[in-house]
């Protein structure tokens, strides 16, 4: 998924806006079992970014033949 947001936010406002929405959407999604990553490009380059790749474990079988 990829979302572009165009604004009239000065640069600062930016820096401001894109911390903000990186701290409301990063635990939202990590309560999720998927990996992702969030990736907010200011127009003056600065870049807001977090990621998770959450650990699933896979059940084995105890009847499963050794090989």
């Amino acid at each position: 998924m990829d979302i572009r947001l165009i604004s009239t936010l000065t640069p600062d406002d930016e820096a401001r806006v894109a911390a903000a929405i990186c701290a409301v959407v990063a635990p939202l999604l990590d309560h999720l079992t998927i990996a992702y990553t969030i990736r907010i490009e200011t127009t003056d380059g600065q870049v807001f970014e977090h990621h998770n790749a959450p650990v699933v474990s896979v059940a084995v079988p105890s009847n499963a033949a050794a090989t």
